[in-house]
């Protein structure tokens, strides 16, 4: 092939300027969308494994709840967003007739605001939007708790006969009574909880738990805070020993230092009304002033947690009421509570929330008053064993 024949061939210069499209409000919308999706789905992933680790849930649970999330942040389309999507495409030619009655038409049209862009919840947000109590702070953790305790048929009446029966391997039958059976629930700081149910359905068993009194079987119970149990108003106490004396032992058992218990020791005889009588031995004090004292010494801080069972009625009718106001002023202070009673009225005053407990498993949790008028819905075909002591008015 002959060279000279072949035409040279220059590359041409090219002006990105005039060859490239211009960037319309179109494209920019498309640009800020991908670079919007690439963010969500940065921040679906902290979200799901924000869910795995922090509420402990399993992959497949922790994708429901983001699809959960999603229908309620993502906004539906609007009437609005169809009209303005509608505006922004490309014009079209059109013959001049039909210009005149569009021009017609846009001005019997109401003007629309520009939207403005909402921006994206973040991930703490996305959480709290499904997860309501994420945000709070908890207080006691229960998880999968259950008790049980071992009761025997054959009653032994003494040493004697324990020794002989060990001896011979034979102590009797023993059955098994389930107290509480995989338990769950959470309580936040400053919640008010009232825990409901009727006799032997595992109130008391479950504060005792609780408060450490029981260790669990399976499960865990984790508290975070001081707690101060009011549960056996004047368990603890030596009753060889003076009032004065066992203020500063039981005090001792609830962990309260010497110095402490001195600087609050006239505070504690004055709330208990027992002045004339904090020399002499408790043996010889009466079943309120047991309760008297050891509500006195109980309740001289302001604790993290508060667990009463069954002791807002001790005392003649002044402490009663003294008892009650000291009880209210501890929860205004946003002590966590966790009530036991009898008394339905006293839980739908006190508490924001209540627990039901049926036969050591976890009937139904929620606000109080529909929780207890379910309860007083199911007392109608109770016992009159289950109902004994109840009060419903």
């Amino acid at each position: 092939m002959s060279i000279r024949n072949k035409k040279p061939q220059f590359k041409k210069s090219i002006n990105w300027d005039e060859h490239d499209e211009p960037i319309t409000p179109e494209h920019k919308r498309q640009v800020n969308d991908y670079s919007n999706e690439n963010t969500i789905s940065e921040q679906r992933k902290r979200a799901k494994l924000e869910l795995i680790n922090k509420y402990n849930m399993s992959e497949s649970e922790a994708e429901e709840t983001l699809r959960d999330i999603e229908k309620k942040a993502m906004p539906q389309k609007t009437k609005e967003d169809t009209y303005e999507s509608n505006t922004n495409k490309t014009e079209e030619i059109i013959p001049e007739h039909a210009q005149k009655e569009e021009k017609q038409s846009q001005e019997t049209k109401p003007e629309h605001k520009e939207k403005e862009e909402k921006p994206h919840k973040n991930v703490d947000e996305l959480i709290s939007s499904i997860i309501p109590d994420s945000e709070k702070e908890l207080c006691i953790e229960v998880k999968n708790v259950s008790l049980s305790f071992e009761i025997a048929t054959e009653k032994i009446d003494n040493l004697k006969e324990l020794f002989i029966r060990t001896l011979k391997r034979n102590k009797g039958n023993v059955t098994k009574f389930q107290a509480l059976k995989n338990i769950n629930f959470n309580i936040y700081k400053g919640e008010k909880i009232g825990i409901i149910g009727y006799n032997g359905a595992g109130k008391s068993t479950l504060l005792n738990v609780i408060t450490g009194i029981y260790p669990p079987e399976e499960g865990e119970v984790k508290t975070y805070g001081r707690i101060s149990p009011l549960l056996a108003l004047g368990a603890g106490f030596d009753h060889n020993y003076s009032g004065r004396e066992n203020i500063y032992l039981n005090g001792a058992i609830m962990g309260y230092s010497k110095k402490f218990l001195e600087s609050k020791y006239d505070e504690i005889v004055e709330f208990s009304e027992l002045e004339e009588f904090i020399d002499f031995p408790v043996k010889n004090y009466s079943s309120g002033m047991l309760a008297k004292l050891g509500f006195s010494i109980a309740t001289i801080v302001e604790p993290d947690i508060l667990i009463i069972d069954e002791v807002l009625g001790v005392g003649d009718v002044n402490f009663q009421k003294k008892s009650s106001d000291k009880i209210r002023s501890l929860m205004d202070s946003g002590t966590t509570v966790l009530l036991v009673s009898h008394s339905i009225p006293q839980i739908r005053q006190l508490c924001d929330k209540a627990i039901w407990i049926d036969k050591g498993e976890v009937r139904e949790i929620g606000e109080v008053n529909d929780v207890c008028n379910h309860y007083l819905k199911d007392a109608e075909k109770a016992t009159k064993d289950q109902l004994k002591d109840i009060r419903f008015r």
